[in-house]
């Protein structure tokens, strides 16, 4: 495919932490990239590793911008902190990028292409499938939103926009600056989404694989789909993990209210008024008038069902 020159320059932003072990082949696949209109911006959170040095030789031929990052170990903190940092460009497209996964040629081309179609003057926000691989790279299965309707009341309950995938134009750039890095949310690309569908963005799912995702003991969370990510959901509703990651994130939304619309803000008031059911049929009824639900009919029944145990 060869490159789009009508397409804008666009910021690829990604976190690091010891990252070397896989971050030779994140970069050579930036470098493949049919968009090449793009500079790196890096916040790296203390690497004792090779990571540095690799991002340094790359530099010697391509556009890197390093910036030290907050030091908490956490990516989420990490890539907050760079999508918020002072020095960062405003006036581009971000595109989001992990340490430990490879793009796919065209992924920058299809990203920014979806956005000019959408022609959105307010926040907008792309993501794409994934090819799921293993360490070495051998290809596992391919993730599948199953045709899932992006949106608030899917936002609060699932991730459908992975961060390795995900690219925002400026205009959701600046609301997810407006509402700060919000150190207390589990996961950043899960709150961008949230914040940009409560915000009434326009929300681009791509059904398109445009990475292969790495799976490995290190993975923050792993892909959201198959017997494995099935299992790991589970163990982290029976861990109480998940309703303390939801809760996290709408106290996050509760302190940036003004920038949602009024259905979200009236969905958000109903989940955290002081009344609201903890549990039982009446939490779960809440759940489903809410509109809360997951990409599947399953994992919309699986969620009413831990809201009725109080785990959701």
């Amino acid at each position: 495919m060869p490159p789009a020159p009508d397409l804008p320059p666009v910021l690829i932003l990604m976190a690091t932490l010891n990252g070397a072990a896989h971050l030779r082949a994140q970069l050579e696949s930036l470098a493949a990239q049919t968009h090449r209109n793009w500079a790196l911006w890096v916040s790296d959170d203390g690497s004792t590793d090779d990571t540095r040095a690799l991002l340094a030789g790359f530099a010697r031929q391509h556009p890197v911008h390093l910036v030290e990052g907050p030091r908490t170990g956490s990516a989420a903190a990490n890539f907050l902190h760079l999508i918020c940092h002072p020095d960062l460009p405003t006036d581009r497209p971000v595109a989001l990028c992990d340490q430990d996964d490879v793009w796919l040629p065209e992924k920058l081309a299809a990203g920014l292409g979806a956005l000019a179609q959408a022609g959105a003057t307010d926040p907008a926000l792309y993501g794409a499938e994934s090819h799921l691989v293993a360490e070495d790279l051998r290809p596992l299965s391919t993730s599948s939103a199953r045709g899932a309707r992006p949106g608030f009341g899917n936002a609060l309950v699932q991730n459908l926009f992975s961060g390795h995938t995900s690219i925002l134009n400026p205009e959701a750039l600046a609301l997810v600056r407006r509402a700060g890095p919000q150190p207390g949310v589990p996961f950043h690309d899960w709150w961008i989404y949230q914040l940009i569908s409560g915000a009434g963005g326009h929300l681009h799912l791509d059904p398109r694989p445009m990475a292969l995702y790495r799976q490995h003991g290190a993975n923050a969370l792993g892909a959201r789909q198959g017997l494995g990510g099935g299992l790991s959901r589970l163990a982290s509703l029976d861990r109480g993990e998940f309703r303390r990651w939801s809760e996290a994130n709408r106290t996050a939304l509760a302190s940036v209210a003004d920038l949602l619309t009024t259905s979200a803000r009236e969905t958000l008031a109903a989940l955290t008024a002081p009344d609201v059911p903890r549990s039982g049929l009446a939490r779960a009824r809440l759940f489903r008038r809410l509109g809360l639900v997951r990409s599947s009919p399953a994992g919309t029944a699986a969620l009413l069902a831990a809201a009725f145990m109080g785990r959701a």
